[in-house]
């Protein structure tokens, strides 16, 4: 269990800058837009809220509702977008997790197509919004900027019994998600064995204990204003180790696994979405942050591959020789996923 993968200057360097330059800097479909460069005030805390339950919910289309949700441990109330599958029976779910924006609505709705992939799949899709930088964990203390935070508990153990009753679930689940989600969506599966069939992990990074990792998860927090002794203590307290999911790998196994990461290089969609930019200059500087970032997470996720395959847990593992860290790469590894994802589910045939 103690075994690492040696980690090389190049490897460290590639994803330590990648983070620096933005952490999913080019998060739009045809005009990439630069890092937050202002910090949003946290959500605010109601002491009140004790109780956790379904306190409202939107239709926004004919197969997608919002679902507003009072959180006993987030001591607020969090809103989360549903997507409901194909057919009358009932249905697997998946969370789908975002990237470190955490905006509103999840970025996988606004640029990374998910509406449109879902909406023939026998699965109910389970989005969240508002984890900005908060690597979708349970924090220690309070963040001045980024606020009180329990996902894990929220996302494993409050919202399942909420959201699969509503949906009449088939008792079926897995997680996936992208950069910090993807990093998330492996962190819930490895402490939460047996809670979900399946993960999927695309263009993340999943130490979190060793200098590189605690690095990446430092610079992503601090990335949106964050702090990260705020998160899982100072660096070498043991809940940085109970996090990391290459030490703690064996916990996967069972597990349909997916993991993915690009070279960084763009793609002729990252090139026509430069080009279509309003500000062609700002979209070429945003796109070398992406180029960074996923020679990061590719150095990340090739690390992890070489622990699983040491503790010979399968894997299916898809690199491209093209690709950046942005929402048309993402939504084109989305099919990938699926395809590992719909088995672990224990959905028949082709999906």
């Amino acid at each position: 269990m103690n075994a690492r993968v040696p980690i090389t200057a190049a490897a460290a360097m590639a994803a330590a800058i990648a983070v620096t330059v933005g952490v999913v800097g080019a998060q739009v479909r045809a005009a990439p837009t630069n890092p937050v460069t202002t910090v949003t005030p946290p959500p605010p805390v109601d002491p009140k809220m004790t109780r956790t339950g379904l306190l409202s919910s939107e239709t926004l289309g004919p197969r997608h509702e919002r679902l507003h949700i009072a959180s006993a441990a987030m001591r607020r109330v969090i809103d989360i977008d549903v997507l409901r599958g194909s057919g009358d029976q009932p249905r697997p779910v998946l969370y789908l997790l975002d990237g470190v924006d955490g905006e509103s609505t999840s970025g996988w709705l606004t640029k990374g197509g998910a509406a449109e992939f879902f909406a023939d799949k026998p699965v109910d899709v389970v989005l969240t919004s508002g984890g900005t930088g908060s690597m979708y964990s349970d924090w220690e203390r309070h963040d001045a900027a980024l606020g009180f935070n329990r996902w894990e508990t929220f996302l494993t153990g409050e919202l399942p019994p909420i959201v699969e009753s509503l949906l009449k679930s088939d008792g079926n689940r897995a997680i996936a998600g992208v950069s910090m989600g993807a990093q998330a969506a492996m962190m819930l599966a490895q402490r939460h064995p047996g809670q979900y069939r399946a993960v999927a992990g695309m263009s993340g990074c999943y130490s979190t204990a060793d200098p590189l990792g605690h690095a990446v998860t430092a610079i992503t927090v601090a990335s949106r204003g964050g702090n990260a002794d705020n998160l899982w203590g100072p660096a070498g307290s043991p809940e940085w180790a109970a996090h990391d999911t290459v030490l703690n790998a064996e916990r996967l196994r069972g597990t349909a696994v997916y993991l993915s990461a690009a070279s960084g290089a763009p793609t002729r969609a990252d090139l026509v979405a430069v080009a279509e930019s309003s500000d062609i200059a700002d979209a070429l500087s945003v796109a070398g942050g992406g180029m960074a970032l996923e020679a990061g997470a590719r150095a990340c996720t090739e690390r992890f591959v070489a622990r699983l395959g040491e503790l010979r847990i399968p894997a299916t593992v898809e690199y491209s020789d093209e690709g950046m860290h942005t929402w048309v790469d993402f939504e084109a590894q989305l099919p990938h996923a699926w395809k590992v994802l719909s088995v672990g589910l224990g959905l028949p045939g082709p999906q």
